[in-house]
């Protein structure tokens, strides 16, 4: 899908999903969604194929490439990238928004792949057991002095205020402790980053030139802070120690290509078109520039507000420059969705799987226009689709929402209740996913592989970040 960006607020088009999984609305073909539960993440092939892209030396430099790493982005304005589970980098879109070339963005993904070689997330666990183990020993030997103190009434009162000293001090130390052990990780990912990108042949300009930014924000903050108690390495420190290391590198005067700096605008551009404010896009990309970024953004914003006959001409527009590029195709397909044209919408998603190599959320698009032209000559074709695309794309309940429609129109009970309770899970409704998925069982021979799949929902703990209801 092209930014799926539809916020409940506004009617705008990207897809956000819970910790796990994306929530499915009306229309399914939202972009940038908000969803109930969990962080918010935003779905959008162009934007996650161009992270992909700027990760993959990157990881194949750490030795990471096999490991399916994936790169998440956040629905956050706020500059910020950060590691949870050893498999994924979360990056805000504010972090694309802010980083103003390739290399800049580069720089933030080859620092978090440094946290993710090192290991510093299976090491900061071990680091947080031992330390609950201190303090649990602390707190029960400080805990014995001031019971002493208590029973030994006031003439014992030194040793009870020593207990309370016992318990608050090694607590202080053992935090002391933990922060200096977080400012040496972030020491570590910003040397392992510079020596990734130079191993891949980048620059680590990038990757310095952000910091210092937001170093130089950080400064006055600061000043006068006890450098023992910063989670990462006090700003002039740490900005001094990384130029010293990026600048050592052969490539610290390499520029990012043309073309990746193209793509690397024009996604920038169709963030700010679906997630900004109007004044805020026009301030960005006035109508009288004749970029393609700003074309895009004033394309989509254009097909956001309301004028479809508009939208498309500009569109068209686009296309006409890059008529191969799968994303003005998609962008034209999901504006015809949207706009209550989905016959019309077919051609352009028809084109837009074609160019992208079938990728599986514009695959999802096409098979909505599909399921909601009514037409039941389409219905075995979305359903192929559809099937196809969850297969690849398993955390999408907008997929399974529309293949559950696509099976109800074709009679097929057993699997729509089947699709229905998957997407319900994947949202985090997991009542409703057990009821479906209770329904669906009746409705297979048992044994059988739909049984046995509503069977496994039927007895699945929630996703992590959702709850039981």
């Amino acid at each position: 899908m092209s930014l799926r960006l539809r916020l409940l607020k506004k009617a705008s088009t990207l897809t956000t999903l819970t910790t796990a999984a994306a929530l499915a609305l009306a229309p399914v073909s939202a972009a940038f969604a908000e969803q109930e539960k969990g962080p918010r993440v935003i779905r959008d092939t162009e934007s996650e194929q161009l992270l992909r892209e700027y990760t993959r030396p990157i990881l194949r430099a750490a030795g990471l490439e096999k490991q399916n790493i994936q790169v998440v982005i956040l629905n956050e304005s706020a500059f910020n990238a950060f590691v949870a589970d050893g498999r994924r980098i979360f990056v805000n879109y504010g972090a694309m928004m802010q980083s103003e070339t390739p290399n800049q963005i580069i720089g933030v993904l080859a620092h978090e792949t440094g946290h993710l070689a090192g290991g510093h997330l299976a090491k900061m666990r071990e680091q947080m057991s031992r330390a609950q183990t201190q303090m649990i020993i602390a707190m029960l030997l400080g805990a014995g002095a001031m019971v002493a103190g208590a029973r030994g009434g006031s003439s014992n009162s030194g040793l009870a205020n020593a207990g309370a000293a016992a318990i608050s001090a090694p607590q202080e130390m053992i935090r002391r402790t933990l922060i200096s052990y977080v400012r040496q990780q972030e020491e570590n990912a910003d040397r392992a980053g510079v020596k990734f990108l130079t191993a891949s042949g980048q620059s680590a300009r990038g990757m310095y030139e952000t910091f210092k930014r937001f170093t130089n924000d950080a400064l006055f903050a600061a000043h006068g802070a006890d450098p023992y108690l910063q989670s990462h390495p006090m700003p002039a420190e740490r900005v001094a120690a990384l130029e010293e290391l990026a600048r050592s590198s052969p490539y610290w005067d390499k520029k990012d290509d043309a073309a990746l700096q193209l793509r690397h605008d024009m996604a920038r551009a169709k963030i700010s078109a679906f997630m900004e404010r109007q004044d805020t896009l026009y301030r960005r990309y006035p109508m009288s520039s004749d970029t393609l970024p700003s074309r895009y953004a004033h394309a989509i914003a254009t097909y956001l507000h309301g004028d479809l006959r508009s939208a498309l001409v500009q569109i068209d527009g686009l296309i006409q420059l890059q008529p191969n590029n799968p994303y003005f195709h998609e962008l034209r397909g999901q504006a015809l969705l949207e706009g209550g044209k989905p016959a019309e919408a077919i051609a352009p998603l028809r084109k837009a799987v074609q160019l992208s190599n079938n990728a599986p959320l514009i695959e999802m698009l096409l098979g909505q226009a599909l399921v909601g032209t009514t037409n039941k000559a389409y219905t075995e074709e979305a359903i192929s689709i559809l099937r196809a695309a969850v297969a690849r794309e398993t955390e999408a309940p907008i997929g399974y929402t529309q293949l559950a429609m696509a099976y109800g129109r074709k009679g097929d009970y057993a699997e729509a209740d089947l699709a229905s309770a998957q997407a319900a899970y994947l949202r985090g409704d997991n009542k409703t996913a057990r009821e479906l998925a209770s329904r669906a069982k009746t409705r297979f021979a048992v044994g059988t592989p739909g049984w046995v799949k509503a069977d496994d929902i039927v007895a699945a703990r929630p996703l992590p970040g959702q709850t039981s209801n």
